[in-house]
């Protein structure tokens, strides 16, 4: 299950930029579907009520991001997960976009 979040009132700067998502081979993941290449970078999200740290997943070509950059990603899903008595979520997005800076007058 996916669960969409709206993410509104939400703001996302990077923590740590893309890097291939891997697997215990040392291989890097391939997204089921479209076999495009998996890519994961640390997200800070801040809100009303503070701030966390997610690891969002991409697949294909992921955007070049530096640290401290703020982004918005677009179709951010929550995806719980359990296996081998561990759970928690991972989360997945179409795409990371870098914030327009904004024009000063």
């Amino acid at each position: 299950m996916e669960l969409l979040i709206d993410i509104s009132r939400k703001s996302f700067t990077v923590g740590r930029p893309f890097e291939p998502k891997i697997d215990d081979n040392g291989v890097q993941r391939l997204d089921r579907k479209t076999r495009a290449p998996l890519w994961a970078a640390q997200l800070v999200v801040m809100d009303d009520r503070g701030a966390d740290t997610i690891v969002v997943t991409i697949a294909g070509d992921p955007p070049h991001l530096q640290q401290g950059q703020p982004v918005t990603p677009s179709q951010l899903v929550a995806i719980p997960w359990s296996r081998n008595g561990r759970e928690g979520v991972a989360y997945r997005a179409a795409e990371v976009r870098p914030l327009a800076a904004a024009k000063s007058a």
